[in-house]
């Protein structure tokens, strides 16, 4: 970590909070509702909270603000998950006796559609000194401070990989208090102080990142198969499809995503994806095979890395049934579709046109 321009941003955020006083302090005491707000959410409420808890919980996370119907969205994780399974897992997640790493990892692989920004959202509001909100603002600042090991994608974030990083933001609060920077009190000042002084700042020399998507281990195989299904299912949404996860569309054939609309006398057009990441191809190629079966789906498409692509276009060079139907996805190209997609619905829904109560 660049300690030295750490404490010169932190000395910057200093004048600026004493020259704004009345604006930074507004926005610091509507941060402290936010996290009262989920701190409201005690394990047994969680273990028994019903759907519009389970709203009234997420909804107002700054991770929801790319959703314009927040409704929609909260619908469409308790259609995916079952409430009975959310209530074990958010309980776990935030007051589990096991290590935060250990709560991540389980809740990353059996919950599906909520990634590392909500997750760290709530283990941040909830415990502000401990733990870290991670997001593409923090990893910025991290980035321009010279933190190393750093996960470029939220697919490579274990639960090992978020504790380093709250670590490294306990560090950074500890120096702030160390440097007469009173301003920053726990992790959710600290990312006020990311927001507001270390926004818009160029790096000036690249730095180690974690940019291959290519999987080591069978617990990181499912984190990126899991992060890259779920992103599909978002970009569906974002476009205005109606689109879920692991859905039957044939006999024998459970995709990993679908997009489906409706277009006048024509019915039903569904476009199916499946995800891989590790394992075996055939299954991934038997499963689009079965999927063409269904006379709605009109496109598959196998998504994974440049390599792994090579491999399965090879496979299917002679399989006549199925080899100029399948497209390709990299896994990159979707992760940038859906930054993309994240930007531009996050620009919409903050202009207000949708209340925040649908």
């Amino acid at each position: 970590m660049n300690t030295e321009a750490l404490n010169r941003y932190l000395k910057n955020y200093s004048k600026w909070f004493a020259a704004n006083r009345s604006i930074a302090t507004q926005e610091r005491n509507e941060r402290e509702q936010l996290a009262l707000k989920v701190q409201s959410f005690t394990r047994e409420r969680l273990e028994q909270m019903d759907e519009e808890d389970l709203f009234d919980c997420i909804a107002p996370l700054w991770a929801m603000t790319m959703w314009g119907n927040r409704h929609y969205q909260v619908d469409n994780i308790i259609q995916a998950n079952g409430m009975s399974l959310l209530r074990d897992q958010f309980s776990n997640l935030i007051y589990g006796s096991e290590s935060v790493e250990k709560r991540w990892d389980t809740f990353r692989s059996k919950v599906k559609g909520i990634g590392p920004a909500i997750m760290s959202e709530l283990l941040c509001k909830a415990w502000p000194d401990q733990y870290l909100l991670w997001n593409r603002r923090t990893y910025d600042a991290f980035r321009l401070l010279r933190v190393p090991k750093l996960p470029r994608y939220e697919a490579k974030l274990t639960g090992k990989t978020y504790e380093y990083l709250s670590g490294q933001g306990r560090e950074m609060v500890v120096f702030a208090k160390q440097n007469g920077c009173s301003e920053i009190t726990n992790m959710l000042t600290l990312n006020s102080f990311f927001w507001q002084e270390l926004k818009n700042k160029n790096n000036p020399e690249p730095i180690e990142t974690d940019e291959d998507l290519s999987p080591k281990g069978k617990k990181e195989a499912l984190f990126v198969h899991n992060d890259i299904r779920d992103k599909l299912a978002d970009i569906g949404r974002f476009l205005g499809f109606r689109a879920e996860v692991e859905k039957k569309v044939a006999s024998g054939a459970v995709v990993d995503a679908i997009w489906e609309v409706t277009i006048g006398n024509m019915g039903r057009v569904i476009y199916v994806f499946e995800v891989q990441t590790s394992g075996s191809i055939d299954s991934l190629i038997l499963n689009l095979i079965r999927a063409k079966n269904n006379k709605a789906v009109q496109g598959i498409v196998a998504v994974s890395d440049q390599r792994q692509i090579e491999k399965i276009k090879k496979e299917i060079a002679e399989m006549r049934e199925i080899k100029d139907d399948i497209k390709f996805w990299d896994y990159s190209d979707v992760l940038r579709t859906y930054d993309s997609l994240q930007a531009v619905n996050e620009s919409i829904n903050n202009l207000g046109l949708v209340p925040n109560g649908l």
